[in-house]
């Protein structure tokens, strides 16, 4: 069964870790809530070790019996090019700032060698993690910096990650032809880029990390803390990028639903600090920009965090999502 898409936001969707799935009817809860997309995140490793085990089959086929699609959103660059190759090939790796190869995070976009190293990687993967959806999330390394080599230096690291993405996506097609593949505006990739041109099937996902959620993204004046890019800044930018990427393919990527990140990552989980009123307003502000995909992290929303806090208000945010635009207004 394809997934159900109805209403103004077609794609309506929560990302999950695999130690989430302690609670064993996450898909039947996203299901009741009118959802019709679940992801799974962070690593390639982790995720394709969770869905070889009998609990994983479970969830891929509960997913299926449901009518979920299921994607795989990924921090994926150190696993698509190993890191132990660094030693012997170091010119496939990133340099820094002082004109030294690093073996850590992303790579040298301008090395052929490293790009077909991700490319059959990225090809491997695809045949254990296939996303039921057609859009694949091969993300670089969390927030980290990319090369600095002297023909890398002149694109900005949103740049040099279209760079690989426009590669990858090529590679994709040919094992895949639905594929469509993110390009994440996020932390040091939020800027748009203006060197290098997204292929088609290039989609602009948008992840507004630092911002508050007791107020909507749409004060434009309110900010995380002193350093973080303020709502204006990180509207300005997600606008730029519609731009270039377009509007009817661009997803939101949110952390409503975010326990982990509440809890600044640190276990034990804090209870959600639920805003049904700044969820609203935020629906409001991507709706108006012609986004119709959105999700939300709902990391550590697991076993635990039931057991401590009850439910989470994944039936507001499925609700909104499910209801919004006219529909919405009648309720």
């Amino acid at each position: 069964m394809a997934a159900e898409a109805s209403g103004f936001y077609a794609s309506r969707g929560a990302v999950l870790v695999p130690e989430d799935l302690t609670l064993a009817d996450w898909p039947g809860r996203a299901r009741r809530a009118g959802l019709n997309v679940l992801a799974l995140h962070p690593t390639p490793g982790a995720v394709a070790d969770y869905v070889h085990t009998a609990g994983g089959q479970g969830f891929l086929a509960s997913c299926r019996n449901l009518g979920l699609a299921v994607e795989y959103e990924l921090h994926a660059m150190g696993e698509l090019l190993p890191r132990e190759l660094f030693g012997h090939y170091p010119d496939l790796f990133r340099m820094d700032e002082q004109g030294q190869r690093q073996r850590d995070w992303n790579l040298c976009v301008h090395s052929p060698a490293a790009l077909e190293r991700v490319a059959e990687n990225a090809l491997r993967l695809a045949e254990v993690l296939r996303p039921t959806s057609g859009r694949y999330h091969l993300w670089g390394d969390d927030g980290r910096p990319w090369c600095r080599c002297p023909r890398c230096r002149p694109y900005a690291d949103s740049e040099q990650a279209l760079i690989l993405e426009n590669h990858l996506l090529t590679v994709l097609r040919t094992v895949d032809a639905r594929c469509e593949l993110a390009h994440l505006a996020y932390l040091n990739t939020l800027e748009p880029p203006r060197q290098v041109r997204p292929l088609p099937g290039i989609f602009l996902e948008f992840a507004p990390i630092a911002r508050r959620y007791d107020v909507p993204l749409s004060l434009r004046e309110a900010r995380l803390n002193e350093t973080s890019p303020s709502h204006g800044a990180q509207l300005d930018a997600l606008d730029a990028n519609l731009e270039v990427f377009g509007r009817q393919s661009a997803q939101v990527l949110e952390y409503w639903l975010d326990a982990s990140r509440f809890s600044g990552w640190k276990r034990p989980a804090v209870k959600i600090p639920w805003h049904t009123d700044v969820l609203a307003a935020d629906l409001d502000a991507y709706a108006e920009r012609g986004i119709q995909q959105v999700t939300s992290f709902a990391v550590w929303l697991d076993a635990e965090y039931v057991a401590r806090y009850g439910d989470a208000p994944l039936a507001d945010y499925g609700r909104q999502l499910r209801t919004y635009g006219p529909l919405r207004q009648n309720t």
